[in-house]
C-alpha cells in the first residue's frame, strides 16, 4: 500500500534555504541535495515505518519518525492512517534552536 505524503507548510522554505546556502558553495552539490531530498522523502510513500521515533521532550515518544537524508539532513515525519506527513527538514549538523519541531 502506499501512502500519501503531504508536505507541511513552510518546509518547502526550509528546503530552499538549505539548497540556497549550499548553492553558494557549489551549484552541483545543491542540485544533488535537491534531488536527493525529494527522493528521501517521497521514499516514505512505501514503509514509512521502517525509520527511527523521533523523540523529544516535548512530545510523546514515536509521534514522529525521521529519515536522514544526504548524510546531514533529518527529515522529520508522522504517520497517520494512510497519509505521511512532513513536518520539517533539518541539518544535523546545526543546533535546533531553528527547528520547526522541536
Amino acid at each position: 500500500m502506499k501512502y500519501r505524503i503531504k508536505i507541511a507548510p513552510g518546509v518547502d522554505k526550509r528546503i530552499s534555504a538549505h539548497i540556497e546556502f549550499l548553492a553558494r558553495v557549489s551549484k552541483v552539490a545543491a542540485q544533488k541535495l535537491a534531488g536527493t531530498l525529494i527522493q528521501d522523502i517521497y521514499s516514505l510513500e512505501e514503509l514509512p515505518l521502517r525509520n527511527p521515533a523521533y523523540n523529544n521532550s516535548a512530545d510523546p515518544p514515536e509521534k514522529y519518525r525521521y529519515l536522514v537524508s544526504n548524510n546531514k539532513y533529518r527529515i522529520v515525519y508522522q504517520v497517520a492512517e494512510h497519509t505521511v506527513y512532513i513536518y520539517d527538514i533539518q541539518d544535523c549538523r546545526q543546533s535546533g534552536e531553528n527547528n520547526l519541531v522541536d
